[in-house]
């Protein structure tokens, strides 16, 4: 375990107790909350959020609606799984600073999540969900500070890491060493989240990530594990 007491944070092996959260005074007048997931490739983050959203339905989790300069795909609708802007507009509001975070993945295909979007989910009262790489975390949480909970999704090792994507069977064994080089880099970001959930055993890991998030709710969730007010 790892204290980071300039930022009021710290790091999380197996204790999620011990996670710090800001206090009921710190958060007076906000009914939502917000939610930062970040952790290399195959450490099975998106399927720790997945299950608390299926599992935990009186959470009221809504994944933040991010753009993307990319074309849509099958079904995919402007507003609902993205915002898709041109390359241009994307680089417009680059300019103008409405993003959160942002990533240009390869040249002219951008990622990224809005202010004022985020800002629109609060106001309809849903608690936002945020599935970033890790450098996007730290944007958001610096920039929400104490009303948003950073969560780091922690592989055993780098060696299970590798057998997972291995196993995985998605991936040529040049793109996994990529992965693999990635995700040595973004663990060294792991002690600048609130809280770190290492993944050995996911079942485990699921109800970790629940009773820190439970923790950060708890002056607003009742004893079933709904917030006050949601029916």
């Amino acid at each position: 375990m790892k204290n980071n007491q300039s930022k009021k944070q710290k790091s999380l092996q197996n204790n999620p107790s011990e996670c710090i959260s800001p206090s009921p005074s710190e958060r007076a007048g906000e009914r939502s909350f917000l939610l930062i997931f970040s952790a290399p490739s195959g450490s099975g983050k998106s399927t720790i959020i997945n299950w608390l959203m299926k599992e935990h339905p009186g959470l009221n989790l809504y994944f933040s609606i991010s753009c993307t300069s990319r074309a849509p795909r099958g079904t995919e609708q402007d507003g609902v799984e993205y915002f898709f802007l041109t390359p241009e507009e994307f680089r417009q509001r680059i300019a103008a600073d409405e993003f959160l975070e942002y990533e240009e993945v390869y040249e002219d295909r951008f990622y990224g999540t809005l202010k004022a979007q985020v800002e629109r989910q609060i106001a309809a009262g849903q608690n936002v969900v945020f599935d970033v790489d890790v450098k996007g975390g730290c944007n958001i949480k610096e920039y929400y500070g104490d009303r948003a909970l950073s969560i780091f999704i922690k592989p055993p090792s780098v060696e299970e890491l590798r057998r997972r994507l291995v196993n995985r069977g998605t991936d040529t064994p040049e793109v996994i060493e990529d992965r693999l080089a990635k995700a040595e880099y973004e663990l060294t970001f792991a002690d600048r989240f609130d809280c770190v959930v290492v993944n050995d055993d996911l079942a485990v890991a699921e109800e970790e990530a629940y009773k820190i998030v439970r923790d950060f709710f708890k002056d607003e969730i009742d004893e079933d594990g709904n917030l006050n007010g949601e029916d």
